[in-house]
């Protein structure tokens, strides 16, 4: 049966006789109408928005931006049990990166500890790797507004710890997939920054042969299965390689990273669920870096400690400091040892924090200086790199030498990037069947 259309005069006739529903913007209050039907009401729509805006701002009131860069306290009512135990579990999240003077003199000496139990030469690689992360991604800003470096561009820099930290955990045969924010994670797998630069500007010498850019990085030699565009799209595919790994027999482990957002997506749950369901030997690593794309953690879950799904499907599950590069490690090796041993899923929700933009072409203004300021105070750099001098480890002399060898590196990236040739148009027409396609 057709549907019936209400004539724009009584709809406009019903709005006068119940202006309660009609579309306010100088209103708080969500109405259900908000149509304008032709130019006339649009132009008087935007100029009640503007002055209903004005008036707003003049008495006082915060605008959207300014509201957007204070965080929201977290839900204290009481009703129910575990509240209370909720409660401090949001807490501790908020606090994991910025933390007191005592708390992160605390965490400092804890990694100082753990220093003591890992060979000098494991260490030395941690941190080299951390550094070539955080170089390449600041040469790789300035090649994209040099224009050099085509469509979104996600850098990793604040979060290297994480990357490096669960990677230093696997073996060369386990399985690594992750999102759109892939540098770092190709680059500690072992791929050539050469490949990973020319990737990035679209070259035939990247890593996905020039046609995946900066969110689809791929190498199968260090079975590394991309960087994924879609949001949440890489935890399915994970969870069925995990599947494929036990179906033959093999102990390998698939490890998925993706952001706190991607949490809010129905292929998370789904997933986490097959996991446990099936026994899959998946390891689940959230890098909660407290915002999707300009949205806090706050304004977009009503449960904000991510590690608390895991009670949903019965899954072991672990809060980590994201920005301590050797409590991400043991977090990960606990996981992979459960994995291999008892072909169980775990999830890691690790604390951490971006401090560049969601990408490049991100402004920032949903967040003051000062709290990036703040963040940066536990730069996961900086703390590793301390730890190591504090113990003898690494005096000024090699640590010199490391930052030395790391800018060789990405200039060679760099050059080689610049002089690898365009893919040839016939590269068009590869990889896109199982079977080629016949011209």
């Amino acid at each position: 049966m057709a549907r019936r259309r209400v004539p724009g005069g009584l709809f406009f006739a019903f709005l006068r006789r119940n202006p309660q529903l009609a579309y306010n913007p100088a209103s708080k209050a969500n109405h259900p109408v908000s149509f304008i039907p032709n130019s006339r009401h649009r132009v008087e729509a935007q100029k009640r928005l503007r002055g209903g805006r004005g008036a707003r701002v003049a008495a006082g009131e915060k605008t959207m931006s300014e509201l957007k860069v204070i965080p929201m306290k977290p839900r204290t009512s009481s009703a129910g049990p575990g509240a209370q135990g909720a409660q401090a579990r949001e807490e501790t999240a908020a606090d994991a990166v910025v933390v007191p003077i005592e708390e992160h003199e605390r965490r400092r000496q804890e990694q100082q500890h753990r220093v003591e139990e890992i060979d000098r030469e494991a260490l030395l690689r941690m941190l080299y790797q951390m550094i070539l992360v955080r170089r390449f991604e600041e040469k790789s800003a300035e090649a994209y507004t040099l224009g050099k470096i085509g469509g979104f561009c996600h850098l990793y820099i604040g979060q290297e710890a994480v990357a490096v930290g669960v990677l230093s955990a696997l073996r060369k045969d386990d399985y690594v997939l992750t999102s759109y924010r892939d540098h770092g994670h190709a680059l500690a797998l072992g791929t050539s920054p050469d490949e990973v630069m020319a990737e990035l500007y679209g070259k035939a010498g990247g890593c996905s042969a020039g046609k995946g850019g900066s969110m689809h990085l791929f190498d199968a030699d260090t079975n590394f299965l991309g960087g994924h565009a879609i949001v949440g799209g890489q935890i399915p595919l994970a969870t069925g390689v995990a599947f494929a790994s036990k179906y033959r027999g093999t102990d390998q482990v698939a490890v998925c990273f993706f952001g706190e957002a991607a949490v809010n997506q129905g292929a998370f749950h789904e997933s986490l669920n097959m996991a446990q369901l099936w026994k899959l030997p998946c390891i689940y690593i959230c890098e909660n870096n407290q915002y999707g794309m300009g949205t806090s953690v706050q304004r977009a879950m009503s449960l904000h400690t991510v590690v608390d799904k895991a009670c949903a499907y019965d899954m072991a599950a672990e809060f980590v400091d994201g920005m301590d590069v050797l409590a991400v490690r043991e977090a990960a090796l606990r996981a992979v040892g459960r994995a291999r041993a008892d072909s169980l899923p775990t999830l890691l929700e690790v604390a951490t924090y971006r401090f560049m933009g969601h990408s490049m072409s991100d402004p920032g203004n949903y967040r003051t200086r000062a709290e990036i300021e703040k963040y940066q105070e536990r730069d996961p750099i900086k703390l590793f790199a301390d730890s190591l001098k504090e113990k003898q480890f690494i005096g000024d002399a090699e640590l010199g030498d490391i930052e030395r060898r790391v800018k060789e590196e990405v200039e060679r990236a760099l050059k080689f990037a610049d002089e690898s040739p365009e893919p040839a148009p016939e590269e068009l027409f590869t990889n896109i069947y199982a079977n080629p396609i016949r011209k």
